[in-house]
């Protein structure tokens, strides 16, 4: 039967410090994706992978079904693997705790639907629909709220790139417990990121930028997830000891 520790209660300044380092790097990316904007790179970089002809890479097989549509699907299974690790946890997540097992899974989700509802709230259309690329519509700012450019919208920021990026939380909920671990986890959910966003771009779908506010946006949900997990467990130490029963007790059934 699995045996359950009590957890050490740390001092003050340690409790604290982890959340410093998060908050410095958001600033400092934030600062970098605002000059990002300000430089107009995005098409600069859009016409690398398309002309006036299109996209050539637009329905490339490895883009589509590998890179799109397979790695879509993949990561809905790691989001399963971590929901159902709740109660039966696999690997790694064995040496969490019931509540940082569930604040990973969280979010993921989270970050998720948090991108979602900005691209469904998003008049920004995608490098594909532009005129310059063969399309029909003019370029807007992704800023330039309740500007309509003429296409479809809603593509910004990235989706695609999420299935990577949503997965950045999972570095908090570890990194107390598997600080190793932890940082081998924010090197693939970054990577992955960063290769899904890539692949979109080369195929038109979306800018650099929207790539790049993606991981922003699903690194500050992590954070937060985590702050609150933290607050919760300070605050309601008593649940997350009966939680953690719970789930030795679904364990071992």
């Amino acid at each position: 039967m699995p045996t359950s520790y009590p957890p050490v209660a740390a001092p003050a300044a340690s409790r604290l410090s982890p959340s410093l380092p998060p908050l410095a790097w958001a600033l400092g990316v934030l600062a970098v994706l605002i000059a990002w904007d300000s430089s107009g790179l995005d098409l600069d970089l859009a016409r690398v992978f398309g002309s006036a002809q299109g996209f050539p890479l637009r329905d490339h097989w490895l883009f589509v079904h590998v890179l799109h549509e397979g790695a879509r699907r993949l990561g809905w299974v790691l989001v399963l693997v971590l929901a159902v690790g709740v109660w039966w946890p696999v690997g790694v997540l064995r040496r969490l705790d019931h509540g940082e097992r569930v604040q990973m899974a969280i979010s993921a989700l989270l970050s998720l639907g948090v991108i979602a509802l900005l691209k469904q709230s998003s008049t920004t259309s995608c490098p594909w629909d532009l005129a310059e690329f063969g399309g029909v519509a003019r370029y807007a700012s992704h800023w330039a709220l309740g500007v309509m450019d003429g296409g479809g919208g809603h593509c910004f920021p990235a989706g695609h790139a999420s299935a990577g990026f949503a997965f950045l939380g999972g570095y908090f909920a570890l990194r107390r417990k598997a600080p190793r671990a932890a940082r081998w986890w924010l090197a693939g959910a970054l990577a992955a990121g960063v290769i899904l966003g890539l692949a979109q771009q080369a195929r038109g779908a979306h800018f650099t930028s929207h790539t790049l506010w993606t991981g922003w946006f699903c690194w500050m949900t992590g954070w937060l997830c985590d702050l609150g997990g933290q607050w919760m467990r300070r605050h309601f130490p008593e649940l997350d000891s009966h939680l953690t029963a719970e789930a030795d007790a679904h364990a071992v059934h």
